[in-house]
């Protein structure tokens, strides 16, 4: 399964946090599996968000979308996301 990792800046996380959620149903579309939303333990308005995929090529095609850029900008992302494509290689347990 494929992972993308994405990790930005936002001006408020409260304000950020629904459009993320409203957005779901374009990831759902396009193929994404769910994930887990990270923000810094240091500063919450840094968000980082891992999401499973079908495959790399539809990852690739969601982040591509005009629609994404669009909600990027009402959410108030403040910086240029760092993106990831990763597979998992091994889960650790102590």
């Amino acid at each position: 399964m494929t992972y993308v990792l994405v990790r930005h800046k936002v001006k408020d996380f409260k304000k950020w946090k629904p459009y993320f959620d409203n957005h779901g149903i374009v990831r759902q579309a396009t193929g994404s599996k769910g994930g887990k939303v990270f923000v810094s333990a240091e500063n919450p308005n840094e968000v980082f968000i891992l999401l499973k995929w079908d495959n790399l090529q539809n990852a690739k095609k969601f982040l591509q979308l005009d629609d994404l850029k669009e909600v990027m900008m009402k959410a108030d992302v403040i910086d240029k996301p760092d993106v990831y494509f990763v597979e998992e290689a091994e889960e650790v347990e102590f």
